[in-house]
């Protein structure tokens, strides 16, 4: 994790943020194709196992973004709805075989918005 502290703090959290992301998605959604025929509480406990690494690289890009990056709890979270939409997309289309939707771009859009607002100086 060496090569980690040479990268500025704010691409560390981002980075982590997506990291994390990837294990939540899978671990939220992911059960739906591929443990689609077992028993509801084996998925969740499937899901808990993968939600731990999501936990694992989620609080510290939280904390690095918080305490020495500078974000605001404000923006981290906006940060991590456009990260979750950029994540999910790709994700539900080449896992789950859904298609893609204008409602995507809208949502995205939205989010486009957030970001604006929550980053603005004011």
């Amino acid at each position: 994790m060496s090569w980690l502290q040479s990268i500025p703090l704010s691409l560390q959290t981002i980075l982590l943020l997506v990291a994390s992301n990837v294990f939540m998605t899978m671990a939220w959604y992911g059960h739906l194709k591929n443990l689609a025929t077992v028993p509801w509480y084996l998925a969740a406990l499937v899901s808990w196992g993968i939600a731990l690494f999501e936990y694992l690289l989620q609080v510290p890009a939280n904390r690095i973004g918080f305490q020495q990056a500078g974000f605001s709890v404000g923006q981290l979270k906006i940060m991590q709805e456009v990260i979750t939409l950029c994540v999910f997309v790709p994700f539900a289309m080449l896992n789950l075989d859904e298609p893609f939707k204008l409602d995507y771009v809208w949502a995205g859009l939205c989010l486009v918005g957030a970001v604006y607002f929550i980053f603005r100086g004011g």
